[in-house]
């Protein structure tokens, strides 16, 4: 199964990280070549998205199930392909390392079926590593920046 896993420490404490993976809405957006999304309920959305796979340049539409919270560490979801065929899964973790510094990481396994698997799983091999380091480094980004503008109490 092509994967990807991607570490980013980050100087905020774990429940921020938490308030922002754990609502879907956050990070959808940052998943590279997003185009649109649909809440369909709080586990459950579908995303297109672009994908330059090699030579494939394709619009890919999404299914993705929220299937475990564990608050304050861990989304797991699976994916499913709409217009395409092909399945995976992926989470967010979060390991706190002091009180206010964090490890992310972030995972992604996808794996085509059918008849062009062969042709797509090597591809993909090569390119999930890739996005998953791009989404979970999107992530972090936007955290530090939304926690830069958080006003702090004193």
């Amino acid at each position: 199964m092509p994967q990807g896993i991607h570490d980013v420490d980050l100087d905020l404490p774990i429940q921020t990280v938490w308030a922002f993976v754990s609502v879907m809405e956050n990070w959808i957006p940052l998943v590279p070549g997003y185009l649109s999304h649909e809440i369909i309920n709080d586990r459950k959305s579908t995303w297109t998205f672009t994908s330059d796979i090699g030579i494939l340049k394709k619009k890919i539409n999404l299914q993705v199930d929220i299937v475990e919270w564990q608050e304050p560490s861990l989304v797991k979801f699976n994916l499913t392909g709409i217009n395409e065929n092909f399945a995976g899964e992926g989470f967010f973790k979060a390991q706190a390392l002091g009180d206010m510094r964090t490890r992310m990481t972030g995972a992604l396994d996808i794996t085509a079926k059918g008849v062009k698997a062969p042709v797509i799983n090597p591809v993909l091999k090569n390119h999930v590593p890739e996005m998953t380091a791009e989404l979970a480094e999107a992530v972090a980004t936007r955290m530090r920046e939304l926690a830069s503008t958080t006003p702090t109490r004193k």
